[in-house]
């Protein structure tokens, strides 16, 4: 009787075990079927790409709503697209001289920026909005988005002083929103569950959220609702619900070609934390690859800390399983001598753990170099962007006073002056400027660039600067290569000589140098940033 009541008990656990992992094999199915969803996305924006270049130049409202589907296309997909067409909505609502629409514009980039973990940046752009001027539509957006900011930067900072600050202020922008809102609607109770789930409301975050998830909403809403869901099944500590909640929100984030998400990096943490360390391994590497290709900051973060650990559990059972063969082949070689081929198979067998582990290694270094160039790749990225927006608004100012005074001479029929106007745009200097510029901010990203070229070179062979020099035509040459620039025409548009002039330097520097000529542009590559 004991043998078949043990009988049926594992059956039991086993059906259990079984169903809870269905979800998983779903989720597992689907990362294999990513790059179609991916595809289909990406019809949709060449698509709308096509149309929006087909669109006359001077159909302004037109071009804004395609800009607009755009937008929404990468807003969950590529920050720096998505970055890119919140301002092209902004440039064309001041086009039109729209003032909602310019408000509207505001948002959408706020939105990207706290997407991407820029704090400092959302709170700038989020405090120029006039919500005044926003449809309710949109300023229960505004509101969403003060209040989520306000949360994240808190639970970034992780401290209880400011955790009395910022908590308190998003939930008045959360009320502030709620009072917007209809009744048992999407909105309110989308509102109402985030702000149960911040506020460890558990028992009513929950019946928000299983509420909201009756009604007609979309796959992308979904996959939002089911992440909230998890959250609050870990307050409640049922892991296992958790558990199939972060599952099926996954699923949704893959199908909608969802890359700035969190929950297969939780779901993955809680299959750590389960002992399930092969499968949260795989499910870390995808999140790790959906957050580097949108290029959320705060996820990267985030996952980094998580990889090592998960990685480290995972070398850690294959060094215990390689540990438990080794014995065993010396039990039963000790035994006797008629298990000698058993002894051959484990030896076999510790032989491929050992190059498991090799690889697992390799892997982890490989990850560590990756790591190091994507930080340098951010940085150059950020001081880059800056430096494009600053030099084009000022070229934009010039370009706009030198109009305004063409505007003037032709309403006064002052001919003769107009060319005094244009005598005075010196291109020469504008060039300067530009060079000057690139060249502060690439010493900025590359002090010691300047001396570790030189140190390439003997004494009387080194670059020695003029006092009004930050950088020569040589350095600005190579300066392009470490940026990672290497086509020789495009060095010879940005610096305005033609290609054998640039091929002529780059000879003349090479030929000066202690290094082979196929090693120093290689070398250059390696000098290190800040």
């Amino acid at each position: 009787m004991k043998r078949v009541i043990g009988v049926l008990f594992f059956v039991g656990t086993a059906v259990l075990s079984s169903a809870q992992d269905s979800l998983l094999q779903s989720l597992k199915k689907e990362i294999e079927q990513k790059d179609k969803y991916v595809s289909e996305r990406t019809a949709r924006i060449v698509q709308l790409r096509k149309e929006f270049y087909a669109t006359p130049a001077d159909s302004l409202k037109q071009k804004f709503a395609i800009s607009n589907q755009l937008y929404h296309e990468y807003k969950i997909f590529i920050y720096d697209s998505a970055i890119a067409y919140a301002h092209r909505l902004s440039s064309l609502a001041s086009r039109m001289n729209d003032h909602p629409k310019k408000e509207y514009a505001k948002l959408k980039i706020s939105f990207i920026l706290i997407s991407a973990g820029l704090f400092k940046e959302t709170f700038d752009s989020l405090h120029l909005i006039k919500s005044k001027l926003l449809p309710d539509s949109s300023r229960l957006e505004y509101y969403n988005l003060m209040a989520r900011a306000n949360y994240d930067l808190s639970d970034f900072d992780n401290d209880p002083f400011f955790h009395r600050k910022y908590y308190p202020t998003a939930n008045t922008y959360l009320d502030s929103g709620m009072a917007l809102c209809q009744p048992h609607s999407f909105q309110r109770l989308d509102i109402s569950n985030y702000k149960n789930l911040m506020n460890r409301a558990t028992d009513q975050g929950l019946a928000d959220v299983i509420e909201l998830l009756k009604l007609p909403i979309s796959a992308h809403q979904r996959a939002i609702a089911n992440h909230h869901l998890g959250m609050l099944y870990l307050q409640k500590n049922d892991f296992e619900k958790a558990r199939n909640a972060f599952a099926v929100s996954s699923i949704y984030d893959i199908r909608t070609a969802t890359k700035e998400t969190a929950a297969m990096t939780d779901l993955a943490d809680l299959l750590y934390k389960q002992g399930d360390v092969e499968n949260a391994y795989l499910l870390i590497r995808h999140s790790m690859e959906d957050a580097v290709f949108y290029g959320a900051r705060q996820r990267k973060v985030r996952i980094g800390s998580l990889i090592p650990i998960i990685a480290g559990e995972r070398l850690n059972k294959s060094e215990s399983e390689r540990q438990r063969w080794l014995i065993y082949s010396i039990t039963l070689t000790a035994l006797a001598a008629i298990i000698l081929g058993f002894v051959v198979i484990i030896i076999r067998q510790y032989k491929k753990l050992k190059e498991a582990d090799r690889k697992i290694l390799d892997a982890n270094e490989n990850l560590q170099v990756i790591n190091q160039k994507l930080r340098e790749a951010e940085k150059i990225k950020e001081e880059y962007i800056a430096y494009y927006f600053n030099i084009n608004s000022d070229f934009l100012d010039k370009i706009e006073s030198v109009k305004k005074s063409i505007d003037q001479k032709l309403i006064v029929k002052k001919f003769d002056d107009l060319q005094k106007v244009i005598d005075g745009l010196d291109m020469k200097r504008e060039r300067e400027e530009l060079y000057r510029g690139f060249d502060h901010t690439f010493l900025k990203l590359f002090p010691d660039f300047v001396s570790t070229f030189n140190s390439f070179f003997t004494e009387e062979n080194k670059i020695v600067l003029k006092d009004n020099q930050i950088l020569n035509t040589e350095l600005r040459i190579f300066a392009l290569i470490r940026l990672g620039i290497n086509d020789t025409e495009k060095i010879a548009k940005i610096l305005g000589y033609s290609v054998n002039t640039i091929y002529a330097y780059k000879t003349k520097v090479k030929s000066k140098s202690l290094l082979p000529n196929d090693e120093f542009e290689a070398q250059i590559k390696e000098i290190k940033t800040v």
